[in-house]
C-alpha cells in the first residue's frame, strides 16, 4: 500500500542511530557470553556500535535498509523520493568501506553483521567474534 509523504517522513524520523532492537540483543549476547565491550566509542573512526578494545575488535549491527543489503535489487525497488534515498544509501555504503579500511589500516579487526543474521542466528555472530579471539 503506498504511503504518504507525511507517513513516510514520520518513519524515518523514529529511526534512531543508537539503541536498536538489533543492537539490544546484540548487547545482551555479548554479556552472556562474558565479552566486556563499550558502545559507540567516539574515540575510534566510524564509531562502531561496539567494541572490545582487549581484542582489537570493532562490530557493527548494519540494518538493511540504511547499509544497502543485496542493494543491486533493493534499489530498484524504491518509489518515493528515488534521488535522495538511492544517494544516501550508496554513500552509506561507500562510507562503510571506508570505515572497514581506515580501522584494519590502525590494526582493527572488523566484524559487519546484517541484522537478519543477528535476529535469526545471533549465535553464529558471537562464534564469530569468539573464533577472532583465538586467532
Amino acid at each position: 500500500m503506498p504511503k504518504t509523504q507525511a507517513q513516510i517522513y514520520r518513519n524515518m524520523s523514529r529511526v534512531r542511530s543508537k539503541g536498536s532492537k538489533i543492537e539490544r540483543a546484540f548487547a545482551k549476547a555479548l554479556r552472556a557470553n562474558g565479552l566486556h565491550f563499550r558502545r559507540h566509542p567516539r574515540s575510534i573512526f566510524g564509531i562502531p556500535d561496539f567494541v572490545l578494545r582487549d581484542q582489537k575488535i570493532v562490530i557493527f549491527c548494519d540494518s538493511h535498509f540504511w547499509h544497502g543489503y543485496k542493494w543491486r535489487t533493493e534499489k530498484l525497488k524504491i518509489q518515493n523520493n528515488r534521488r535522495f534515498w538511492v544517494n544516501k544509501i550508496e554513500t552509506n555504503i561507500k562510507r562503510d568501506r571506508l570505515v572497514n579500511r581506515t580501522l584494519k589500516k590502525q590494526g582493527w579487526r572488523v566484524l559487519r553483521f546484517w541484522e537478519d543474521r543477528i535476529i535469526e542466528s545471533i549465535e553464529t555472530c558471537i562464534e564469530a567474534i569468539q573464533n577472532l579471539n583465538r586467532i
